[in-house]
């Protein structure tokens, strides 16, 4: 009897579907698995921005999880917006409680109109009880600063900034460069303390670039699902990116940022 890579993303749901529970969906099957969904805020958002957000209580996040836990199961978990420390405890106890493993949190604080999507009381919670449970988080810039409480902003600041986070989070440490003002886009990873990668592609001149990050760590979460080592998981779901930045950007949807091209190597 055959079965499935399973992948389960909890995250919010982007109206859009250039990001979140939609791109992490279409991640999961563009690399062959078989994706689980666990929503945790509705956003009336668009290309240009979010307009709206609605919180989906704590209890019945829990309750969705327990469900795909308990009968499905699941062989890697990618984590994206959870907005608010309630929600951010009841993951984690949940996910501590299945014994979930394969662990992929991307720290969403705000979205690529610039609207803030985590509350500031939920950060401490993020630092407490999500990242200490994470194989891996994934930070852009921003984010890694945020976390850190001091600027991330230059080359030279990912690795120290990467020493500082695993302080926070025993699992590996994925700092991306997107928001680097260089030719290169560079992701630095770190692990068991001193092991470093540096994942150095073309930057993609591409206003379409809407959904990145929620891309990035669900193959990331699809890879480890697979089997693949960190530094495998991390390199694949790299390059994955890449031609989905490079194939969306022959394309036009919105008036703003749009999506990348989950499916390009089907469409094509």
């Amino acid at each position: 009897m055959k079965t499935y890579t399973r992948t389960l993303t909890i995250a919010g749901s982007d109206s859009g579907g250039g990001a979140g529970i939609q791109a992490d969906l279409k991640t999961f099957s563009a690399l062959g698995c078989y994706g689980m969904s666990v929503l945790t805020a509705l956003t009336a958002q668009n290309t240009q921005a979010v307009t709206d957000i609605l919180a989906v209580p704590a209890a019945f996040i829990a309750e969705q999880l327990k469900a795909v836990l308990s009968d499905i199961g699941t062989d890697a978990v990618k984590i994206g917006m959870l907005h608010t420390p309630e929600v951010i405890r009841q993951v984690a106890e949940t996910l501590t409680e299945f014994e979930v493993t394969n662990i992929v949190l991307d720290p969403v604080m705000v979205a690529k109109s610039g609207d803030k999507l985590l509350q500031d009381e939920a950060i401490d919670a993020l630092r407490s009880y999500l990242l200490p449970i994470a194989s891996i988080i994934t930070p852009n810039l921003p984010e890694a600063s945020v976390l850190l409480g001091r600027p991330v902003e230059t080359k030279s600041d990912m690795y120290p900034a990467a020493v500082d986070l695993a302080k926070l989070c025993p699992g590996a440490i994925l700092v991306k460069g997107g928001h680097l003002d260089t030719v290169e886009s560079t992701d630095l990873l770190y692990i068991s303390g001193s092991e470093q990668h540096q994942f150095q592609t073309e930057r993609i001149p591409t206003n379409n670039s809407h959904g990145t990050g929620c891309t990035l760590s669900s193959a990331i979460a699809a890879g480890l699902a697979k089997g693949l080592s960190m530094v495998e998981a991390v390199g694949a779901a790299k390059a994955y990116l890449t031609q989905a930045l490079q194939a969306g950007a022959d394309y036009r949807l919105g008036h703003g940022h749009g999506p990348v091209h989950h499916f390009y190597s089907i469409w094509q």
